[in-house]
């Protein structure tokens, strides 16, 4: 099974300037990039909520899918989430896409009223979220899940999700790539945290956990957050030229199975967009078909 590679573009939260996400959402989509990804930092005085931004951003575009990259699981109960994100999904005609994450700056989160969780906790707890929300997207007259950290009884699910909802998680560590790999629909790495020497054997073992769980490898969705900037030739990855761009990543696609890119530029926003929309993205899809 071979997925369609997607490109996007991430859109920051600030607030700094209040109408800068919608500008930023509508040259996305005016450009015609397949994603945008918002990510999710609630804590953050600067962000917008993510969630309250992603539905209003949604609401003002037309065809691009909106990504929380990732949400914040701690801070985002999971029977709730299913609901919103559900909502959503039926609300814009299936252009949602819940990415999906176990947590990170623990104080910050305690801060807020969430719980810590360390080791293996976030793990399993990670599970039972996705398998709430599994329940709740079901079409059972009402559903119980969860465990430990999250438990749902008798709950009656709806509304039902179209069939492109899909759990993304955000996962880098070996027993994240194996609950990804058994129980996820894709994944969410970043070059910043989950570098090129890195990334094959990360992809590699989703593959195999995916394959001990019955499952098709190539149908999960893998999406790589990329920071950069597309400019003159350079020896620094995804910091070069647009054929650079294009050579780089058709060796990602090939040899490491990645099916979707997110660009995360450094600098000029607008321009880089544009760049890499009209001179990459095309170039890519050719280069890949």
């Amino acid at each position: 099974m071979t997925l369609p590679v997607l490109f996007g573009a991430n859109v920051d939260p600030s607030h700094a300037d209040p109408t800068a996400p919608l500008r930023a959402a509508e040259r996305i989509e005016r450009a015609g990039l397949d994603l945008v990804t918002i990510q999710d930092h609630p804590y953050r005085p600067g962000f917008y909520d993510t969630w309250t931004l992603l539905t209003y951003l949604a609401a003002r575009t037309n065809r691009v899918t909106f990504v929380p990259t990732v949400a914040n699981l701690p801070l985002r109960p999971p029977a709730v989430l299913a609901k919103s994100a559900a909502s959503l999904d039926v609300l814009t005609g299936g252009r949602l896409r819940l990415g999906l994450g176990a947590g990170a700056f623990w104080d910050q989160i305690v801060a807020m009223g969430g719980p810590r969780r360390a080791g293996l906790d976030r793990i399993r707890a990670l599970d039972e979220a996705i398998d709430v929300i599994r329940a709740l997207w079901s079409d059972a007259r009402s559903v119980r899940a969860g465990g430990e950290f999250y438990r749902v009884r008798d709950v009656e699910p709806g509304p039902r999700p179209g069939g492109e909802l899909a759990i993304w998680l955000g996962a880098n560590g070996p027993r994240m790539l194996d609950l990804l790999g058994a129980k996820a629909d894709g994944w969410q790495p970043s070059l910043l945290h989950l570098g090129l020497d890195d990334l094959p054997a990360a992809s590699a073992r989703v593959d195999a956990a995916a394959e001990r769980a019955g499952r098709v490898p190539g149908s999960i969705r893998k999406v790589y957050n990329i920071t950069g900037l597309v400019g003159p030739e350079s020896p620094r990855p995804f910091r070069g030229s647009a054929a650079q761009w294009v050579d780089q990543l058709a060796v990602l696609v090939g040899r490491h199975g990645m099916n979707g890119f997110v660009f995360w530029p450094e600098s000029d926003f607008d321009r880089q967009v544009e760049r890499f929309a009209a001179e990459v993205v095309p170039a890519a899809r050719a280069a890949l078909t």
